[in-house]
């Protein structure tokens, strides 16, 4: 089950709303919400992906989720990708 966890961040020297993104009670990602003045203004308010764990490790990817609970399917999806290649190999 994917769940969230609010929590403050602080980037680019000033506090902004985060998420903490949990898989089954493990943290797979942390999420921050664009809304300093450096952010592009088509993408103020969305959440970016500010790092991920595992299958969720996008470092070389901008993921960007117009809200946090989009990502919750996207973790899903990481996830299950990896649960299913492990079926197949026993």
């Amino acid at each position: 089950m994917i769940t969230f966890q609010a929590i403050p961040i602080l980037i680019d020297g000033h506090d902004t709303q985060g998420q903490l993104v949990l898989a089954d009670g493990e943290l797979t990602a942390v999420l921050a919400r664009l809304d300093g003045d450096a952010h592009d203004p088509k993408l103020k308010g969305w959440w970016h992906l500010e790092a991920g764990f595992g299958r969720c490790d996008a470092a070389k990817s901008l993921v960007v989720f117009k809200t946090f609970e989009e990502a919750g399917p996207w973790v899903q999806a990481r996830l299950d990708n990896v649960y299913s290649l492990r079926q197949a190999n026993g």
